[in-house]
C-alpha cells in the first residue's frame, strides 16, 4: 500500500498494513496514531532508532493499549517519528527528521512524543499515543497547543512498549479537543482508583512558577483566571523538598540510570552513532554511580510522601507546563540543552512522584501555545480530565 501523505512530516515513512478495528464503540470515528515505542502488528517499532528498527522485524501482536483503542472503534493512522531511544524533549531526530509544530510552524513540537504531538496538531489524526518519562507528553501539548497527559504511574499498560526509564515510563495521549480527549480517557483509564470528591482545593506552588519565563508567567494571566473561575481560589504553598537542585538531580539520575540499564548493551555493543543531545546524554548515563542512584532514591521516596501530604485527596496543583514557549527551529543545541534543564524542573515533581498531570492548551504567548498544567493525587486522572472539561466549559 502507498504511503500516506505526511505534510506534518510526523509519521515514520511505513508502507501502510491492515490494522482492524472495531465497527462501533466509544471512540468510532475518531482516527488515532501511535508513537514509535509501541507495537503495532504488521509493523516494526523503532524507538527512534535505525539500528532498533534493523533489529525489529515486524511485530505480530499490538501492544495492549493500541488493541484497547481499536477494540473501541479508533481507526489505526500510522507510527508517528519519536526522538531517538525517546530521550529528549527537543522534538528531532537526526534519522528520521523533524516533525513540524502545526500550531506554530517556525518552532520545535517538542518531545520526545514529536511526531505524535505534530500529527495532531496537524490535524492528520484526531487524537495519539505518545510516552512521557520526563516530560515527552506533557511538553509537547504545551508546545503544539495540544490536550495532552501523563497518567498515574502503572495506570496505563506499558506491555509491547520499548523503555526508556521504567520506574518513570508512562503512556500518555495527546488530542486538540477536550471531547476526544475526554473519550479517549474514558477508554484506557476505567474509573478511577482515589478520585477526588468534595469541593477541589486548588494549590498555587509559588516555587513552581517562579521557573517560568516572566513574560510567560504574565501571558498565563488570563489562563490562571478561567481556571480560578472553574475551581476556586489558590492556596499558596511549596513543592520544593530541600531544593530544586535536589530534585532535579534525583531525577538525573534515576532516569539515567535505568536508561543505560535499558539501552547501554545495545548502544555499547553495536557501538551505534547517535545523534547531538542524545549520544552526550546516554554518555553521562553510563557513568552514574551506585551511590548517586541508591541516594536518588532515597530523596524519591522522602519527595512522594511530602507530595502525598501536600495534595491530600482533594488537592490539585496549577502550574506552567514548560518554562516558555516552544524553542525555534533553529536554536542550536546547547541552548536546547539549557532550555531542556530549566524544563526538567517544572516536570519532574509529577514523574518523580508518580502523579498525574495535564497539559490544558489555554494560552499563547508570543504567538505561540503555552501550556497551563493541572497535577492531582495518585489515581486522580479521570477527575482531572472530568476538571479539564468544567474549565473549558466555564472558560
Amino acid at each position: 500500500m502507498p504511503l500516506m501523505p505526511d505534510p506534518a512530516r510526523a509519521f515514520m515513512p511505513y508502507p501502510l498494513a491492515e490494522v482492524v478495528h472495531a465497527a462501533s464503540g466509544p471512540l468510532s470515528g475518531l482516527s488515532f496514531a501511535v508513537k514509535d515505542l509501541f507495537d503495532v502488528a504488521g509493523y516494526p517499532t523503532s524507538g527512534g532508532s535505525p539500528l532498533v528498527l534493523a533489529l525489529s522485524g515486524i511485530k505480530t501482536r499490538h501492544a495492549p493499549v493500541v488493541q484497547s483503542l481499536l477494540a473501541a472503534g479508533a481507526r489505526f493512522a500510522g507510527k508517528t517519528i519519536s526522538d531517538e531511544f525517546a530521550f529528549s524533549l527537543n522534538g528531532s531526530n537526526a534519522h528520521f527528521g523533524m516533525p513540524i509544530n502545526g500550531a506554530a510552524r517556525e518552532r520545535l513540537a517538542g518531545g520526545s512524543s514529536s511526531g505524535s504531538a505534530a500529527a495532531v496538531s496537524g490535524g492528520l489524526c484526531d487524537f495519539a499515543l505518545g510516552s512521557d518519562t520526563g516530560g515527552s507528553v506533557r511538553g509537547p501539548a504545551s508546545h503544539c497547543g495540544l490536550y495532552g497527559m501523563r497518567p498515574s504511574h502503572g495506570r496505563i499498560s506499558l506491555e509491547g512498549c520499548l523503555p526508556l526509564a521504567p520506574s518513570l515510563d508512562t503512556c500518555g495521549w495527546f488530542a486538540g479537543g477536550v471531547d476526544a480527549f475526554a473519550a479517549v480517557a474514558s477508554v484506557l483509564l476505567g474509573t478511577d482508583p482515589a478520585p477526588i470528591t468534595g469541593p477541589v482545593r486548588l494549590l498555587w506552588p509559588e516555587d513552581l512558577w517562579s521557573l517560568a519565563d516572566p513574560s510567560a508567567r504574565a501571558a498565563l494571566g488570563n489562563a490562571v483566571g478561567q481556571i480560578r473561575a472553574a475551581l476556586g481560589e489558590p492556596e499558596i504553598v511549596s513543592t520544593a523538598l530541600d531544593s530544586f537542585d535536589r530534585m532535579y538531580w534525583s531525577f538525573r539520575y534515576i532516569q539515567g540510570r535505568e536508561a543505560w540499564i535499558a539501552n547501554g548493551p545495545l548502544i555499547e555493543g553495536w557501538r551505534m552513532p547517535l545523534g547531538p543531545g542524545v549520544a552526550e546524554r546516554f554518555e553521562w548515563a553510563r557513568t552514574i554511580s551506585d551511590a548517586d542512584h541508591s541516594e536518588a532514591w532515597v530523596y524519591r521516596r522522602r519527595f512522594s510522601a511530602h507530595m502525598d501530604r501536600l495534595l491530600g485527596d482533594r488537592g490539585v496543583l496549577v502550574l506552567p507546563t514548560m518554562p516558555d514557549v516552544a524553542p525555534l527551529r533553529i536554536t542550536a543545541e546547547s541552548a536546547l540543552e539549557d532550555y531542556r534543564n530549566r524544563a526538567i524542573r517544572l516536570l519532574a515533581p509529577a514523574g518523580l512522584a508518580g502523579l498525574p498531570q495535564i497539559s490544558l492548551p489555554l494560552c499563547r504567548h508570543r504567538d505561540a501555545p503555552l501550556g497551563i498544567s493541572l497535577i492531582g493525587p495518585r489515581g486522580s486522572d479521570r477527575s482531572l480530565v472530568e476538571l479539564a472539561q468544567h474549565i473549558h466549559k466555564t472558560g
